[in-house]
């Protein structure tokens, strides 16, 4: 058998110097996303470094060495001493933007951050590495401070945002009346699929405190004639309140251990209307290593969650056909994810 590689070649000392900097690359992103950086330069244009680090905070000794080196890695232009962002930041990183993901740069800075730093206790514990890590009460108390509330949505609505255009893609959707969302939050990824396709109707099932945001979220989309919200625990309710044509499961199962995984797959599939589907999605990893961002999320799962972990398309499978499915797809879901699909 031969053995299986990196894909990036790690080639001298100076590669495994850069590799342990690698965090400064990070942190420099967090933290000009943290003071508004790039929103005040979208706001103001080029600015020259004194103008722009008064109306952020940067200190006059920070100041250039924290520009220059957002200019390094592509997030700012230079041009003739003022500073702009640069197109990726344009759209990633300035709320508005067609990409933006502000809110999973808000939960990285302040939960993935603190916790990869104790990477070492949770490597060698299996332990996670946050508060309240999958305890329902202190999720609940987050969900009730409507700052903290506010900071949750969005960085949902990043990572459901950014997969719904491929998902609209995957999955034959002029032929489904009705959607349902498992663990859909506040509806971003089920309105995102009724904007495109008018005739859709579709609905949520996720905790009660999310109802509020739902109704607010699909009001100001112009969806909400056409969506329906169920509040409730899905390790509690049996079976589930309400069916559909097609159950989706997005960036659910990897928050749970591989038993609560099958026994939410059974559940979610019995939801699924005869000749209907159960779409799965996460950052499914591949039988051997072949893709480090996907062993990363793994990794993150578990430092914030009891369980969590990726997962195999294979493990997928069997818990697809231990529910009682026979038809069962796999295909890529844009760059990060993968789609599985169990018919009925």
């Amino acid at each position: 058998m031969n053995p299986t590689t990196g894909g990036t070649p790690t080639a001298s000392a100076t590669d495994v110097k850069r590799l342990s900097n690698a965090f400064c690359h990070a942190k420099l992103l967090l933290t000009a996303g943290e003071l508004g950086l790039f929103e005040d330069l979208q706001r103001h244009g080029p600015s020259g470094q004194e103008e722009l680090s008064a109306r952020v905070g940067l200190h006059p000794r920070a100041a250039r060495d924290f520009l220059h080196g957002l200019v390094l890695l592509g997030l700012l232009d230079q041009e003739d001493g003022r500073y702009r962002n640069s197109p990726v930041a344009s759209a990633t990183l300035v709320p508005g933007g067609p990409d933006h993901i502000g809110g999973f740069l808000h939960r990285a800075n302040h939960m993935l951050y603190p916790a990869w730093g104790k990477l070492t206790d949770a490597v060698t514990t299996g332990r996670p590495q946050t508060a309240g890590a999958q305890d329902t009460g202190a999720f609940l108390r987050m969900l009730n401070d409507p700052a903290q509330r506010t900071q949750y949505l969005k960085m949902m609505d990043s990572a459901n945002g950014l997969v719904a255009p491929h998902l609209a893609e995957a999955y034959d959707w002029g032929s489904v009346g009705e959607v349902l969302d498992v663990g859909g939050c506040r509806g971003n990824l089920v309105s995102q699929l009724m904007l495109r396709f008018p005739d859709l109707h579709a609905a949520v099932y996720d905790l009660a405190p999310l109802a509020d945001a739902f109704a607010e979220h699909t009001e100001r989309l112009g969806v909400a004639g056409r969506a329906a919200f169920h509040g409730g625990d899905f390790f509690r309710a049996d079976p589930l309140p309400v069916t559909a044509d097609v159950v989706v499961m997005g960036h659910v199962l990897h928050n749970w251990s591989p038993e609560q995984r099958a026994y939410l797959v059974k559940k979610a599939y019995a939801a699924v209307r005869p000749g209907g589907a159960l779409l799965i999605y996460d950052a499914v990893l591949p039988e051997e290593p072949a893709d480090l961002a996907r062993t990363l999320v793994s990794l993150n799962m578990l430092l914030v969650t009891e369980g969590g972990s990726e997962y195999t398309a294979a493990e997928c499978h069997q818990w697809l056909s231990d529910a009682g499915c026979q038809d069962i797809s796999t295909r890529p879901l844009g760059p990060t994810d993968t789609l599985i699909i169990g018919r009925r």
